[in-house]
């Protein structure tokens, strides 16, 4: 299980860098393991060539115990763990249209993207605006763990998404759902258009048990 754990972080690593949707060594990933430790992508490595065999290991503590050094970012992913016991995955990306979308004024820090599609409604939901800190601050930590149990996908303003999931593939559609919807979103600025009514979103709630 821990060896098709590490290979599932680094083929969505892959795939996420291949597709353009984190650059350089940007953005992170980590994975619940089934003794209650965590496997999280380490520091200053692109996700194109992370590698199996060299990822962070903690914990159920939330102790680093093995591995390379990890991500500057880890107090994110366990601001979402401590918050959600539904979570066995984080992904955090600098993707471009949701960074775009955070440094908009006048957005709702409440709901930052309105309910475009029906998937945006079913794989994110609500997304909620984090204030600016600079990279590495764990105040961001705090800022996430605040509304984590009501937003399991958060957007950090001037930085990107980050997105919890109840396994790595929830986590990683979560994400890029919300990538796309910001890109929508964009697109659509200046011009009508034609979001999902109030009824829409409770009925795709009420069927979908969201």
């Amino acid at each position: 299980m821990n060896n098709d754990l590490r290979e599932d972080i680094c083929s969505i690593g892959h795939s996420l860098f291949a597709r353009g949707l984190t650059s350089g060594s940007s953005g992170n990933i980590s994975a619940r393991l089934p003794d209650g430790g965590w496997l999280m992508t380490p520091t200053n490595v692109a996700m194109g060539d992370l590698d199996p065999a060299q990822l962070s290991l903690f914990d159920s503590d939330g102790r680093h115990v093995a591995g390379p050094q990890p991500t500057k970012e880890t107090f994110l992913h366990f601001a979402m763990y401590r918050n959600r016991t539904d979570a066995g995955a984080v992904v955090h990306l600098h993707s471009t249209h949701s960074v775009a979308v955070s440094m908009l004024d006048g957005i709702d820090p409440e709901e930052v993207l309105p309910p475009l599609t029906a998937y945006s409604v079913m794989r994110v939901g609500a997304v909620r605006l984090i204030p600016y800190f600079p990279p590495g601050d764990e105040q961001l930590g705090t800022a996430v763990g605040a509304v984590a149990a009501r937003h399991h996908a958060v957007l950090l303003a001037n930085h990107g998404p980050v997105v919890a999931g109840r396994d790595l593939r929830t986590a990683q559609f979560a994400i890029e759902e919300l990538e796309e919807t910001a890109k929508l979103f964009l697109l659509l600025d200046g011009r009508n258009y034609r979001g999902l009514s109030p009824d829409q979103v409770a009925e795709l709630k009420r069927r979908f048990g969201l």
